[in-house]
Protein backbone atom coordinates (compact mmCIF):
# COMPACT_ATOMS: atom_id res chain seq x y z
CA UNK A 1 0.00 0.00 0.00
CA UNK A 2 0.89 3.31 -0.65
CA UNK A 3 0.08 7.14 0.24
CA UNK A 4 0.65 8.98 -3.20
CA UNK A 5 3.10 11.48 -1.95
CA UNK A 6 5.98 10.60 -4.72
CA UNK A 7 9.53 10.33 -3.31
CA UNK A 8 11.87 11.59 -5.83
CA UNK A 9 11.59 11.86 -9.41
CA UNK A 10 14.34 9.15 -11.44
CA UNK A 11 15.32 8.89 -15.15
CA UNK A 12 14.51 5.35 -16.42
CA UNK A 13 17.81 3.91 -17.46
CA UNK A 14 16.25 1.25 -19.76
CA UNK A 15 13.13 -0.89 -21.00
CA UNK A 16 13.48 -3.52 -22.95
CA UNK A 17 10.92 -5.93 -24.01
CA UNK A 18 11.06 -9.26 -22.39
CA UNK A 19 9.14 -12.86 -22.87
CA UNK A 20 6.89 -11.96 -20.95
CA UNK A 21 6.36 -8.11 -21.34
CA UNK A 22 9.32 -5.79 -20.31
CA UNK A 23 11.79 -5.27 -17.76
CA UNK A 24 12.81 -1.63 -16.84
CA UNK A 25 15.19 -0.08 -14.68
CA UNK A 26 15.28 3.15 -12.99
CA UNK A 27 17.54 5.16 -11.08
CA UNK A 28 16.61 4.54 -7.56
CA UNK A 29 19.31 4.43 -5.23
CA UNK A 30 18.03 2.68 -2.07
CA UNK A 31 20.61 0.73 -0.24
CA UNK A 32 18.04 -0.99 1.78
CA UNK A 33 15.37 -1.90 -0.99
CA UNK A 34 15.36 -5.65 -0.74
CA UNK A 35 14.46 -8.01 -3.78
CA UNK A 36 11.23 -8.86 -3.81
CA UNK A 37 9.93 -5.21 -2.24
CA UNK A 38 6.97 -2.93 -3.70
CA UNK A 39 7.60 0.34 -5.53
CA UNK A 40 5.55 2.33 -6.76
CA UNK A 41 6.79 3.66 -10.41
CA UNK A 42 4.59 6.06 -11.83
CA UNK A 43 1.22 5.05 -9.51
CA UNK A 44 1.87 1.48 -10.69
CA UNK A 45 2.82 -1.39 -8.13
CA UNK A 46 5.83 -3.38 -8.80
CA UNK A 47 8.20 -6.11 -7.32
CA UNK A 48 11.57 -5.61 -7.10
CA UNK A 49 13.01 -8.07 -9.30
CA UNK A 50 17.17 -6.81 -9.68
CA UNK A 51 19.07 -4.55 -7.92
CA UNK A 52 21.65 -3.49 -10.63
CA UNK A 53 24.37 -0.88 -9.53
CA UNK A 54 22.74 2.30 -9.14
CA UNK A 55 19.19 0.77 -10.37
CA UNK A 56 16.35 -1.33 -9.74
CA UNK A 57 15.05 -3.12 -12.05
CA UNK A 58 11.28 -4.77 -12.37
CA UNK A 59 9.40 -6.97 -15.09
CA UNK A 60 5.95 -6.05 -16.32
CA UNK A 61 3.49 -8.29 -17.82
CA UNK A 62 0.88 -7.52 -20.38
CA UNK A 63 -1.75 -6.94 -18.01
CA UNK A 64 0.33 -4.28 -16.88
CA UNK A 65 1.45 -3.08 -19.73
CA UNK A 66 -2.19 -2.69 -21.30
CA UNK A 67 -3.86 -0.64 -18.59
CA UNK A 68 -0.76 1.84 -17.87
CA UNK A 69 1.13 4.22 -19.58
CA UNK A 70 4.92 1.87 -18.49
CA UNK A 71 5.13 0.30 -22.19
CA UNK A 72 5.63 4.30 -23.66
CA UNK A 73 8.58 4.80 -21.44
CA UNK A 74 12.16 5.18 -22.87
CA UNK A 75 15.50 5.42 -21.06
CA UNK A 76 16.16 8.91 -20.23
CA UNK A 77 12.17 9.42 -19.22
CA UNK A 78 11.27 10.37 -15.79
CA UNK A 79 9.62 8.37 -13.58
CA UNK A 80 7.63 8.67 -9.95
CA UNK A 81 8.56 6.19 -7.54
CA UNK A 82 7.55 5.74 -4.19
CA UNK A 83 8.33 2.81 -1.70
CA UNK A 84 5.62 0.96 0.15
CA UNK A 85 4.10 2.53 3.28
CA UNK A 86 5.30 0.68 6.41
CA UNK A 87 3.57 0.51 9.53
CA UNK A 88 4.26 3.30 12.41
CA UNK A 89 4.94 5.82 9.00
CA UNK A 90 3.06 9.13 8.20
CA UNK A 91 0.34 8.56 6.88
CA UNK A 92 -0.27 11.97 4.38
CA UNK A 93 -1.67 11.42 1.21
CA UNK A 94 -4.73 9.01 0.76
CA UNK A 95 -4.93 4.90 0.34
CA UNK A 96 -3.32 4.12 -2.78
CA UNK A 97 -3.29 0.70 -4.06
CA UNK A 98 -0.72 1.11 -6.79
CA UNK A 99 -3.28 -0.64 -8.92
CA UNK A 100 -3.91 1.52 -12.18
CA UNK A 101 -7.47 1.75 -13.04
CA UNK A 102 -6.67 2.86 -16.44
CA UNK A 103 -4.76 5.50 -18.76
CA UNK A 104 -6.67 9.02 -19.39
CA UNK A 105 -5.69 12.17 -21.47
CA UNK A 106 -4.49 15.51 -20.53
CA UNK A 107 -7.39 17.68 -21.83
CA UNK A 108 -5.91 21.42 -20.70
CA UNK A 109 -3.44 23.04 -18.86
CA UNK A 110 -3.86 26.46 -16.85
CA UNK A 111 -0.48 27.06 -16.19
CA UNK A 112 -0.85 30.19 -13.92
CA UNK A 113 1.38 29.98 -11.39
CA UNK A 114 -0.83 31.45 -8.68
CA UNK A 115 -3.42 28.46 -10.05
CA UNK A 116 -2.05 25.93 -11.71
CA UNK A 117 -4.74 23.31 -12.89
CA UNK A 118 -4.78 19.89 -15.12
CA UNK A 119 -7.80 18.91 -16.59
CA UNK A 120 -7.88 15.21 -18.01
CA UNK A 121 -10.57 12.96 -19.61
CA UNK A 122 -11.47 9.17 -18.09
CA UNK A 123 -13.19 6.52 -19.68
CA UNK A 124 -16.88 6.55 -18.53
CA UNK A 125 -16.55 3.46 -16.39
CA UNK A 126 -13.62 5.14 -14.32
CA UNK A 127 -15.40 8.40 -14.57
CA UNK A 128 -18.37 7.46 -12.30
CA UNK A 129 -15.67 6.96 -9.87
CA UNK A 130 -14.36 10.76 -9.50
CA UNK A 131 -16.04 13.46 -7.29
CA UNK A 132 -15.99 16.76 -6.39
CA UNK A 133 -13.27 16.78 -3.28
CA UNK A 134 -12.42 13.12 -3.92
CA UNK A 135 -9.59 11.82 -4.43
CA UNK A 136 -8.01 10.36 -7.22
CA UNK A 137 -4.23 9.24 -7.87
CA UNK A 138 -2.62 10.41 -10.87
CA UNK A 139 0.89 8.94 -12.18
CA UNK A 140 1.06 8.14 -8.31
CA UNK A 141 0.74 11.53 -7.28
CA UNK A 142 -2.06 11.98 -4.60
CA UNK A 143 -4.65 14.88 -5.86
CA UNK A 144 -7.94 16.19 -5.17
CA UNK A 145 -10.29 16.70 -7.55
CA UNK A 146 -11.42 20.55 -7.92
CA UNK A 147 -13.81 20.10 -10.10
CA UNK A 148 -16.42 17.54 -12.18
CA UNK A 149 -18.04 17.95 -16.00
CA UNK A 150 -19.07 15.15 -17.48
CA UNK A 151 -16.26 12.08 -17.84
CA UNK A 152 -13.82 15.20 -17.30
CA UNK A 153 -11.82 16.45 -14.06
CA UNK A 154 -9.83 19.18 -13.31
CA UNK A 155 -7.15 19.00 -10.31
CA UNK A 156 -4.98 22.19 -9.01
CA UNK A 157 -1.43 21.69 -8.10
CA UNK A 158 0.25 23.32 -5.66
CA UNK A 159 4.06 24.94 -5.97
CA UNK A 160 5.53 21.84 -3.80
CA UNK A 161 4.21 19.20 -6.18
CA UNK A 162 4.85 21.00 -9.01
CA UNK A 163 8.60 21.09 -7.87
CA UNK A 164 8.80 17.29 -6.36
CA UNK A 165 6.97 15.82 -9.43
CA UNK A 166 6.94 15.78 -13.17
CA UNK A 167 3.04 16.40 -13.51
CA UNK A 168 3.86 20.08 -14.49
CA UNK A 169 5.81 19.13 -17.93
CA UNK A 170 2.45 16.88 -19.25
CA UNK A 171 1.15 18.47 -22.11
CA UNK A 172 -2.18 18.43 -23.76
CA UNK A 173 -2.64 14.84 -25.13
CA UNK A 174 -0.30 12.96 -23.02
CA UNK A 175 -1.68 10.18 -21.04
CA UNK A 176 -1.31 9.36 -17.41
CA UNK A 177 -1.81 6.40 -14.93
CA UNK A 178 -5.04 6.99 -13.09
CA UNK A 179 -5.73 5.16 -9.74
CA UNK A 180 -9.28 6.06 -8.56
CA UNK A 181 -9.86 6.43 -4.62
CA UNK A 182 -10.61 2.79 -3.64
CA UNK A 183 -13.48 3.86 -0.93
CA UNK A 184 -15.12 5.60 -4.00
CA UNK A 185 -15.21 1.86 -5.78
CA UNK A 186 -16.19 0.80 -3.21
CA UNK A 187 -19.76 2.36 -2.50
CA UNK A 188 -20.26 3.03 -5.83
CA UNK A 189 -20.10 -0.86 -6.74
CA UNK A 190 -22.02 -1.56 -3.52
CA UNK A 191 -24.69 0.72 -4.39
CA UNK A 192 -24.84 -0.52 -8.06
CA UNK A 193 -25.29 -4.33 -7.01
CA UNK A 194 -27.82 -3.39 -4.08
CA UNK A 195 -29.87 -1.65 -6.68
CA UNK A 196 -29.26 -4.23 -9.37
CA UNK A 197 -31.13 -6.62 -6.28
CA UNK A 198 -34.02 -4.27 -6.20
CA UNK A 199 -34.92 -4.56 -9.72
Amino acid sequence: MFTGIVERSVPVLSAEPTPAGRRIVVAADWPDVKHGESVAVNGVCLTVADQPPRGLAFDVIGETLAKTTLGTLRAGDDVHVERSLRVGDRFDGHVVQGHVDGTVTVVAIADDPADWRMTVEAPADLARYVVPKGSVTLDGVSLTVAAVDGNRFTVALIPTTLQITRLGRRKVGDRVNLECDVMTKTIVATMERLEALRR
